[in-house]
């Protein structure tokens, strides 16, 4: 390991792969900032350019500092305008916003910045020392697992539900789950509940689904509510960006067990940086004090920290299928496995031994991706959070322009707009009513994988048994049983 490290410290350090590195990040954390531009897109497109520089070092490095730039910027439209760059960066706009609005845009944009490195960072490192033991590890997995896993990840809804708001956000997971099957399942050739549309015969738009629930509510509210602009002219001004160290203090310990279950998560092929950031989200509000569960929603640092520190881990995590056994663990990664077969590179076991320098090179590049990462983006904090000192007559139409864009370009096709519009309008209907809306997005983006594994553990054990036959399986299913009762046992604890 540590000759294969020297390896790969001398690649990493030539000027070549590290004007990719410095180009990578810049170029995934501007495109991470604009709402529907995700990582996806971008790679596929730079793709040609990768192979046409020939290295496969230099290419890799290049691809990966685009993929983790773009999941370090994408928290900034979600914390300034409530509209998520990318995916995982959801679950950021629900303390990021509210911080924002309450004039500490400027913190919230430093908090971000530093638990997006530090859990950058701490993933490298437990990529470099446990790469090969978590590879055996993610073979364990299998589609009832993974199942088992997706329930998991529903039972954390009470994390986004507000007090006496569980019920309500129930129906809005099952809202969700329902709208995850329309389109074509991975198991089945039929659409289903698509009414006869075309163009809805893939499902809807994840990215269509975000903006409706999240940026174009927030713009038709500015609308329908005037006053607010009025209300809010005081917490335009940028005040102090510095982390105090009482705030340190708090978050430190969120960081660090973010970076680790982030990480973990993101081992898990299928699992991604997006369900790292919900469930980051929802353990650290389980855990945390009823003092500080009152805040989570409202403004919360550490509602903040989990999710921009397991999100930027899971990225870093999710090299490690791809590298090593040449599984993608995300959308983005399966991209990057298409770019190592076009560079001739076969990823798996043996890339360690056959190609150290590349191996070593790209989980080195990734320290030094972080680095540039934070000095990029910490100079540029105060400048950015300017954003929110823009007029809300220029604001309201700019938030609707990124938010049109986002949804044409994720699945370029105007029903897009359309269905964004009709779900905007619904949206903004329920914010009035009070309900959650990240439950909804929550049970849409697991539902689909839910259904999938759900089946095809069925199909393999002809019924039911997979639950009882494989320990791992009924051991998850007891979690997220805990996770559900967890609320309610608390409270009658705390009346008595």
């Amino acid at each position: 390991m540590f000759e294969g490290i020297l390896v790969g410290l001398a690649a990493a350090f030539s000027i070549t792969n590290l004007l990719m590195v410095i180009g990578g990040c810049l170029i995934g954390t501007f495109i991470g900032m604009l709402p529907g531009l995700g990582p996806m897109s971008i790679i596929a497109i730079m793709i040609p350019i990768a192979i046409s520089i020939g290295d496969p070092s230099a290419a890799l490095i290049l691809l990966a500092g685009v993929y983790y730039g773009a999941i370090f910027g994408g928290s900034t439209s979600s914390i300034l305008i409530n509209a998520p760059g990318v995916a995982s960066t959801v679950a950021s706009s629900f303390d990021g916003y509210p911080l924002a609005r309450q004039g500490k845009a400027g913190k919230a944009l430093t908090v971000a910045a530093v638990s997006s490195f530090a859990g950058g960072t701490i993933g490298a490192i437990l990529l470099m020392i446990f790469a090969p033991v978590l590879a055996s590890v993610a073979l364990l997995f299998h589609s009832a697992e993974y199942f088992a896993l997706m329930v998991v990840g529903l039972s954390a809804i009470a994390a986004f539900a507000g007090s006496g708001q569980i019920g309500k956000a129930v129906l809005m997971t099952l809202t969700g789950l329902m709208m995850s099957t329309v389109g074509e399942g991975a198991l089945f050739n039929m659409p289903r509940f698509t009414m006869g549309v075309l163009d809805l015969q893939s499902g809807f738009g994840f990215i269509t689904l975000a903006m409706a629930m999240f940026a174009l509510p927030e713009a038709l509210y500015l609308v329908l509510d005037p006053s607010r602009s009025s209300r809010e002219k005081e917490t335009t001004e940028i005040k102090d960006l510095r982390i105090t160290k009482e705030e340190m203090k708090h978050i430190s310990p969120v960081i660090g067990r973010q970076s680790l279950q982030g990480f973990l998560i993101g081992v898990l092929p299928g699992a991604g940086a997006t369900i790292a950031s919900f469930l980051g989200y929802a353990v650290e509000r389980n855990i945390a004090s009823k003092k500080d569960q009152a805040q989570f929603g409202k403004g919360s640092i550490k509602g903040l920290a989990a999710p921009e520190t397991a999100n930027n881990a899971a990225c870093t995590g999710s090299f490690v299928p791809l590298l090593t056994l040449g599984i993608p663990g995300s959308g983005t990664t399966a991209i990057l496995l298409g770019a190592l077969i076009a560079l001739n590179v076969s990823p798996g076991p043996r890339l360690m031994t056959t190609e150290p320098e590349l191996f070593w090179a790209v989980i080195i590049s990734m320290y030094i991706g972080n680095v540039v990462l934070l000095i990029l983006n910490l100079p540029l904090i105060p400048y950015i959070a300017k954003v929110l000192a823009v007029p809300r007559n220029f604001l309201i139409p700019f938030i609707l322009f990124f938010t049109m864009m986002g949804a044409y370009i994720g699945q370029n096709n105007a029903t897009e707009l359309l269905i964004l519009v009709g779900m905007g309008a619904c949206a903004t209907v329920l914010r009035f009513a009070n309900y959650p809306l990240a439950p909804l997005l929550i049970g849409f983006i697991l539902g689909s994988m839910l259904e999938d594994n759900f089946a095809r553990s069925m199909q393999l054990a002809r019924g039911f048994g997979f639950i009882l036959e494989r320990p791992m399986t009924l051991g998850l299913l007891i979690l997220a049983i805990v996770l559900i009762l967890l609320p309610g046992i608390r409270a009658r604890l705390q009346r008595r």
